[in-house]
Parts: C-alpha cells; structure tokens; sequence
C-alpha cells in the first residue's frame, strides 16, 4: 500500500484551494452563517480528550443552537444516556467543532471554537422544553466559521426520500445490545420500551 507521509505529497496531489474555498472561513458569524444555524435541526459536535475522540448528535427545534453574538453560540444540552462524553472531554481540552446540517438543503455549515460548560439557571432555563430547563448548556466562542459545499449531500442523496432505508432492514438497538451485552439483555423487551422510555426522557 503506498501511503501519503507529507504536506507537501498531500498537495501535490490535491492541488491547493481555490478563492472562493479560503474568502468563505471568518473568525466570527456573519448574518448569513447566523440564518443557517436558526434554520437547523441537527448539529454533530466533535471533540477531543484524553481517552480519545468523540463525535455526538445533537438535535431539536430549528435553531436550538442561539446565537448569543457574533462569537457566541449557545448550546442546550439535554437529558440522555448520561454517558457526557462530549462534556467531559470539554471538561479536559475545550476545543470544539461542530457541523450543521439543514433538511432540504445541500449548504453545512461548520464551526471550530472553544467551549465552557456552563449550568447558570436563567441561562438553562431560557431553554426550557415541556417545562424542563436545560442539564446545561455549551457556551462556544468561535474561531472559524463557513459554509460547506452541497457536493457531499448531493452525492448521498440524504434528503431523497426515495433513497431512505426501511428501518426494518437494519438492527434494531435491541438487537445491537443483546449482542454487544452476550445476551444480559433481553433485545425484543427492550426495542418494545423503547419508545415510551424515550419520550419519557426526551427533554
């Protein structure tokens, strides 16, 4: 296998980026990135610790990402598996990215900064859901801000519906724990709950 060992090999293949991919990155939100961020759903946020790297789904309401200013965003942070991975690597190394993605539309947007945990209570209550502050919320201040070009999800196709995948076709979490726990758990019993535990616990 021949492998690439250097900057320099890595651009000599790719080429370097053209204007148009370097003018796009700012060191703070335009009103423009700001509209794609209130207009999403859906973030991934990576970070980095000490036992490693870590990339979490985080979704709600279109813009439950806020954008305090124009190097500030506000994340909530809501009731889940309490595993906190995300947070107890911010916890250790505050660097952040995240990447945005927007139903019906091919634009990402991603951000790098770095973040605080903060658990002020008007803070995590303005982000109240069904009554229920928020456990947290993420205070990211902002380093690099741009916008991704549509090539990946016009590739993917991820929003035609005719390209989405029977949920039947797949294992279930069920299934998937009953394996990984060598059977300690019962898989149909838990996929048959699942619903109702996850409302429960949804905000």
């Amino acid at each position: 296998m021949t492998t690439l060992t250097s900057v320099a090999e890595l651009e000599a293949l790719y080429g370097l980026p053209g204007e148009t991919s370097l003018v796009k990155e700012l060191d703070h939100l335009i009103p423009e990135y700001a509209a794609l961020i209130a207009a999403s759903p859906f973030v991934a946020l990576a970070t980095a610790g000490p036992e490693g790297l870590d990339c979490s789904p985080r979704g709600d309401v279109p813009g439950f990402v806020r954008v305090r200013d124009e190097r500030t965003l506000l994340m909530p942070d809501r009731r889940g598996n309490n595993r906190a991975d995300s947070l107890k690597n911010v916890l250790r190394d505050d660097r952040v990215g995240l990447l945005f993605l927007i139903p019906g539309s091919g634009t990402t947007l991603r951000v790098n900064g770095r973040a605080t945990i903060s658990i002020d209570a008007d803070l995590c209550a303005s982000f109240a859901m069904e009554g229920k502050p928020a456990r947290s919320v993420l205070v990211i201040a902002v380093e690099a801000v741009y916008f991704q070009c549509a090539r990946a999800i016009v590739r993917s196709e991820l929003w035609n519906p005719d390209r989405q995948v029977d949920p039947k076709s797949l294992p279930t979490p069920g299934k998937i724990l009953e394996t990984t726990s060598r059977r300690g758990i019962d898989g149909d019993a838990y996929d048959a709950e699942w619903p109702s535990r996850a409302k429960a616990t949804m905000w």
